[in-house]
């Protein structure tokens, strides 16, 4: 098929990620290619080569440009168009192109967002990357779920260690602060690693507690990261908002490192009894307690969910399902 794939102007698609928008972005494009279909990325200044995106500069207008020239098939013809950012207009201008837009909500409604989809046109479809982001939209538009997925080949099982680690953007909603406190009171040691998207906060509620106990491994690429996950005995995942999904607990369960975190948005869809522990949001001490229980689960069983269910084959698969449908006039 003939797919064009639209990312986010505001970070480039490539290693290390900025957020998990990005990684689906970069982990979709190159398996499509791969399956052999014609993808034309758009996307930030700097993404990776291999996807030999069209850039998409980092202004007001840049989306909407794109979605008059999409119209006028200045980029060439496509069987389906897959908005994969947060934009408004390729919501709101989905009328200007006479091939179906598919726009994937990556997080709960946002204003500008919500706004856009009554604009949007009849053929349009929208999945969700939870049943709980689903949910969220419902009183806005009918959505498929289509869970986000991680590649277990790339995200390899892991023998474990004796600390934790965290990883994520490193600011106040994803509360990596939570995590020192909780492994400090379980007595575990902690490495972090993401990139500082708020320095006040980082500088107030992480640097200090720094020590050998508590380190900060820097900003990542994909085969360090992978390295810290599968050697470590847990992953704390502290979202302090509606997690979408919760890749980082994909991720960490392919590496066999089993989870505790906060019951907090989709979490519970991706984590079980059977590969963490989940204590209400924002209780630091019943997130402690849920450390040690979550080092002492299977590896395997972790590693095993994942590859049931939160396969990155499994996602693709759902995604050509859907942009089959579409361009077949069948609507999801």
């Amino acid at each position: 098929m003939r797919v064009c794939l639209i990312a986010s102007s505001r970070f480039p698609v490539r290693e290390p990620f900025m957020g998990g928008m990005e990684a689906h972005t970069h982990a979709l494009a190159l398996e499509l290619i791969a399956r052999g279909h014609e993808v034309s990325v758009f996307a930030a200044p700097g993404s990776d080569p291999r996807l030999r995106a069209r850039e998409l500069r980092p202004s007001g207008r840049a989306h909407l440009e794109l979605m008059v020239g999409l119209s006028q098939h200045t980029f060439g013809h496509f069987d389906v168009v897959h908005n994969n950012s947060l934009h408004h207009q390729a919501v709101a201008k989905s009328g200007l192109l006479d091939v179906p837009v598919l726009t994937t909500l990556h997080t709960p409604p946002v204003p500008w967002l919500e706004s856009a989809a009554p604009l949007s046109a009849p053929d349009s479809a929208f999945v969700a990357v939870s049943d709980h982001v689903s949910q969220a939209w419902s009183h806005a538009v009918r959505s498929r779920t289509i869970h986000n997925g991680v590649d277990p080949a790339l995200w390899g099982f892991g023998p474990g260690g004796a600390r934790a680690v965290w990883s994520g953007r490193i600011v106040p909603e994803k509360a990596p602060h939570e995590a020192i406190l909780a492994c400090l009171l379980a007595g575990v040691g902690l490495d972090i690693a993401g990139p500082v998207h708020d320095r006040a906060y980082f500088e107030t509620h992480v640097r200090p507690h720094l020590s050998e106990s508590v380190r900060y491994r820097g900003h990542l690429g994909t085969t360090e990261l992978r390295d810290l996950v599968r050697t470590s005995a847990v992953a704390l995942v502290t979202p302090r908002w509606a997690e979408p999904f919760g890749l980082v607990a994909a991720e960490a369960m392919s590496c066999g490192t089993p989870v505790a975190g906060y019951d907090a948005g989709a979490m519970s869809e991706v984590v079980d009894t059977s590969s963490g522990r989940l204590a209400p949001e924002g209780d630091v001490e019943a997130l402690a307690r849920c450390i040690p229980e979550a080092m002492r689960l299977s590896r395997r069983a972790a590693r095993s969910r994942v590859e049931r269910h939160f396969s990155h084959a499994r996602m693709v698969d759902a995604y050509e399902s859907a942009y089959r449908e579409l361009a077949a006039g069948r609507g999801l």
